[in-house]
C-alpha cells in the first residue's frame, strides 16, 4: 500500500490527550515531603483531532521513541509551569502509560493538586516531535497499534516523546481522568528563611477515600491535602500542626511567640516587598494582573506565570510554531519531487521552507494540487474534466506549477555543456529581423601636426556582418494520464528534458555553425588558407611547436589597410581528445620531450592561454568534425569570430501556461527561447588541422 501525506506542513510537534490517575504517593520519612503520585494512560491509541493537521492524526506507539522514563510533567505544554516528573512510561496494550510524583514546587504544581482534591477531572496530553507520518487516504484502512482505521488519517510512524502535560480540556473529548491527591507535608523547627524562598507552606491531610475509573476499571486511593498559606514571615521561626478532617481541605494555623507588633511590622514590610516585586513583574504593562495578583495575595511565582501567559498569542498549542504554506514551500517541495539536487534546493530557499517541504515528499500530483488548492477536489474515473476544472480554477495551482517547469526546465538548461558562451560574443537583439554588425577597420592612425596646427580627418573603414534571432521552442503538458498515474516524477522530468533540449539546440546551431565553415561575404571559406587563419601539416599538431607556430600566424593577421591587426590570441579551443595536453601546455613551467634539436626546458606557453574543451569538436554527428583540429581564438568580446544574438538579451528559455487543446485532457505549457548564431569577424580565430 503507498501511503501519502496530504497535509502541506503540518506541525513538527504534537499533543494528544488521554486520561489520567493520581494516587497517595509512599510515606515519607519524618521532616520530609510526601509527594503525590500520579499514573495516567497518556494515549489510548486512537484517532485524535490536533491544531495545524488537516485530518485525524494517529501516532504508532512502535514507532515512538521514549528518550528516558524521567520525562517532564506541565501544565497545559507551558515549560514555565512545571508539575512534576515521569517515573515510569510504557506500551501496554495499545495504550501509552506513564506514572510519577508531583515533584514541581510551582503554582500549577498547587493548582494540580488542589483543583484535584476538589475533584476536578483532568485530562492528560502528550507533546512528540514527528520524525516521519504517513497520510492513508479516503476509502483506503491501515492497522496501527493493534486497531483497524479508515482514511483519511495520518499515521505518524516515527516520533520522539518530549513531556506530558495536565490539561483541563484536550483534543479526545471522550477522555477522562480520576485524581486523588496524597498528603503533601512539610514539616521543619528551621526558620522559614532557611527553607525555599516561596513563602507558601503546605500542610496535608490524608482522607482515604477510593475512586474508581470507568476507563480503566482500577481503584485507587484519594487523598485530599489541606494547604495553609503563610505570607510575610521569612525571618520568623514557625511552628507546623495538622488535623484531620473529613473535608476537602484542613486550614492549620501558625503562631509565634514573638511580640505582637514586631509580627505586624514584619508582616507590613514583606507586604510591601510582594507589592512592589508585583509592580515590578507587570511593568505597567498588566495592570489587570497587576491588582488581581495584589488584592488576591499572589507571590511572584504566580504573578510571572500569569504575565507570561497573558504576552504568549492567543493561538491553540500544537506543541511548535507552524510554518506556513506558502507558494514557496510548494515550489521546493516539488523540486525535491524532481529529484534536484538539496545543495541546489538549499542555496535557494530559506530553512523554514526547506523543513515545510520537506514534509511534503513522496507526494503525487493530486495530493499536491489538493494541498496547493486547499480543498480534497474530484477523483478521476472515466472524466477528467471535473478535477481540471476544480484544480486549475485557483489563482495559486497554475502559478505554482509553471514555477515548478520554469525551474525544472532551467535545471535541464544548464546540464548541457555550455562551453559556447566562452568563446562565442553574446549579443542582444530587439526583434527577429535581419540585423547588420558594423566594425570599423581603418585608418585612424594618429599622424603628425603640421606647423599650420590642421588635423588631419580619419578614414573610416568598415566590414559588415549579419544576425538574426529566431524563436526556437516546444510544447509539454500535464495530462490525464500523469494525473491519474499520480505521478510528480514525470511532470518535473518533461520540462527538465525540455530546457536540456533548448540547450542542445542552441550547442547545435554553434558548434554546427563552426564546424561547418561557413562561406564569408567574400565568398571565401571562413577558416582558409585565404583568409590566413587556417594550417595543416604535420607541424600543425598540438605540441610546443606547433602552438608556437599557431601563436606566429595569429599574430600576422592584418586590418584590411595592411596594417597588424594588433590583437593577441587569448583562447585555445580544443577537442576532448586533447583537453589533457593542453591543459599540461598551459601548467607544466618545465617541458620533457625527446627531440634530435636541443632547445630549453622551459615552456614558453605556461599561463598564456585559456583552455575551452567542447565534446561537439570531435562529434560524429557534425560535418567537418575531428579530434586532432584545434583553434586559437582572441577574447570575443574584442574580436569574435562567432556571435550569439538573444531577444531582449533573454538567454534562457521561458516556460508559459497555455490552455490545452478541445481535444487534450490536461493543461499544457510551452517553452521557447529565442536566439541567433552567425559568424563574424575570420580574424578572430585560427584553427590548426593537427596531425
Amino acid at each position: 500500500m503507498t501511503l501519502h501525506n496530504q497535509n502541506p506542513a503540518p506541525p513538527k510537534n504534537f499533543t494528544l490527550t488521554a486520561q489520567l490517575n493520581v494516587t497517595a504517593g509512599a510515606d515519607a520519612g519524618e521532616g520530609k515531603v510526601k509527594l503525590p503520585r500520579f499514573s495516567m494512560v497518556a494515549y489510548t491509541g486512537g484517532m485524535m483531532r490536533i491544531a495545524g493537521w488537516r485530518h485525524p492524526v494517529i501516532v504508532d506507539l512502535a514507532g515512538l521513541a521514549i528518550p528516558a522514563q524521567a520525562r517532564p510533567i506541565r501544565y497545559e505544554h507551558d515549560p514555565k509551569a512545571g508539575v512534576g516528573h515521569s517515573e515510569s512510561i510504557r506500551v501496554e496494550s495499545g495504550h501509552l502509560v506513564a506514572a510519577g510524583v508531583i515533584s514541581r514546587n510551582t503554582e500549577a504544581a498547587r493548582d494540580v493538586a488542589t483543583s484535584s482534591a476538589n475533584g476536578f477531572p483532568w485530562q492528560a496530553s502528550i507533546g512528540a516531535s514527528v520524525e516521519q507520518f504517513e497520510f492513508v487516504k479516503e476509502n483506503e484502512s491501515v492497522l496501527v497499534n493493534g486497531r483497524g482505521f479508515n482514511g483519511p488519517v495520518n499515521v505518524v510512524r516515527k516520533s520522539v516523546l518530549g513531556e506530558i502535560s495536565f490539561v483541563d480540556l484536550g483534543a479526545d473529548g471522550n477522555t477522562s481522568a480520576s485524581v486523588a491527591a496524597s498528603a503533601v507535608e512539610i514539616t521543619s523547627s528551621e526558620p522559614l528563611q532557611n527553607q525555599e524562598k516561596n513563602p507558601m507552606t503546605i500542610t496535608a491531610v490524608a482522607d482515604e477515600t477510593t475512586s474508581t475509573d470507568t476507563n480503566t476499571q482500577t481503584t485507587t486511593p484519594t487523598n485530599i491535602p489541606a494547604t495553609t498559606v503563610q505570607a510575610g514571615m521569612a525571618s520568623t521561626p514557625i511552628a507546623t500542626t495538622s488535623a484531620t478532617t473529613s473535608g476537602p481541605a484542613a486550614v492549620v494555623a501558625s503562631t509565634s511567640a514573638d511580640d505582637p507588633v514586631t509580627q505586624m511590622r514584619q508582616r507590613i514590610a514583606a507586604e510591601t516587598r510582594r507589592i512592589d516585586a508585583i509592580r515590578a513583574l507587570c511593568a505597567g504593562k498588566h495592570s489587570a494582573i497587576e491588582a488581581r495578583a495584589i488584592e488576591e495575595g499572589w507571590d511572584t511565582s504566580r504573578t510571572e506565570l500569569e504575565v507570561l501567559r497573558d504576552a504568549r498569542p492567543k493561538v491553540a498549542h500544537i506543541g511548535a510554531r507552524q510554518q506556513a504554506s506558502t507558494p514557496q514551500v510548494f515550489e521546493a517541495a516539488g523540486l525535491m519531487a524532481a529529484g534536484v539536487s538539496m545543495s541546489r534546493i538549499e542555496a535557494t530557499y530559506a530553512e523554514p521552507v526547506l523543513e515545510a517541504a520537506h514534509r511534503m515528499r513522496g507526494v503525487g500530483i493530486q495530493e499536491f494540487c489538493e494541498i496547493v488548492c486547499g480543498q480534497q477536489l474530484p477523483r478521476f474515473r472515466s472524466d477528467a474534466s471535473g478535477w481540471l476544472q476544480a484544480a486549475f480554477s485557483t489563482a495559486s495551482l497554475p502559478g505554482i506549477l509553471s514555477n515548478i517547469a520554469n525551474k525544472m526546465l532551467l535545471e535541464g538548461y544548464n546540464y548541457v555543456e555550455d562551453a559556447w558562451r566562452r568563446i562565442a560574443k553574446i549579443a542582444s537583439v530587439n526583434d527577429f529581423k535581419e540585423h547588420s554588425r558594423y566594425r570599423m577597420t581603418g585608418g585612424f592612425t594618429f599622424v603628425q601636426v603640421g606647423a599650420d596646427g590642421e588635423l588631419k580627418h580619419g578614414k573610416i573603414d568598415e566590414m559588415k556582418f549579419g544576425q538574426k534571432a529566431d524563436t526556437h521552442g516546444i510544447m509539454f503538458s500535464l495530462t490525464r494520464q500523469m494525473i491519474i498515474n499520480d505521478d510528480m516524477g514525470a511532470f518535473t522530468d518533461i520540462p527538465r528534458q525540455i530546457g536540456m533540449g533548448a540547450a542542445e539546440a542552441i550547442a547545435d546551431a554553434v558548434w554546427g555553425l563552426w564546424l561547418r565553415n561557413p562561406v564569408c561575404n567574400d565568398g571565401k571559406l571562413f577558416f582558409s588558407a585565404d583568409h590566413r587563419n587556417f594550417a595543416a601539416g604535420a607541424d600543425t599538431a598540438l605540441t610546443v611547436d606547433g602552438l608556437t607556430k599557431a601563436e606566429v600566424v595569429f599574430g600576422e593577421q592584418a586590418k584590411p589597410n595592411g596594417r597588424p591587426l594588433g590583437i593577441p590570441a587569448s583562447i585555445l579551443l580544443v577537442p576532448t581528445a586533447l583537453k589533457v595536453p593542453a591543459e599540461m601546455l598551459m601548467k607544466s613551467v618545465l617541458l620533457n620531450e625527446n627531440t634530435t634539436t636541443p632547445k630549453p626546458s622551459a615552456n614558453p606557453h605556461t599561463g598564456k592561454f585559456e583552455v575551452v574543451s567542447s565534446v561537439y569538436l570531435s562529434s560524429a554527428a557534425f560535418t567537418g568534425h575531428s579530434s586532432k583540429a584545434w583553434y586559437l581564438l582572441s577574447d570575443p568580446n574584442r574580436l569574435p569570430a562567432i556571435e550569439i544574438a538573444f531577444l531582449n538579451g533573454v538567454d534562457r528559455p521561458t516556460v508559459e501556461k497555455t490552455d490545452a487543446d478541445f481535444n487534450t485532457l490536461g493543461i499544457a505549457f510551452r517553452g521557447y527561447i529565442d536566439f541567433g548564431v552567425r559568424e563574424q569577424d575570420f580574424r578572430g580565430a585560427l584553427k590548426m588541422q593537427g596531425f
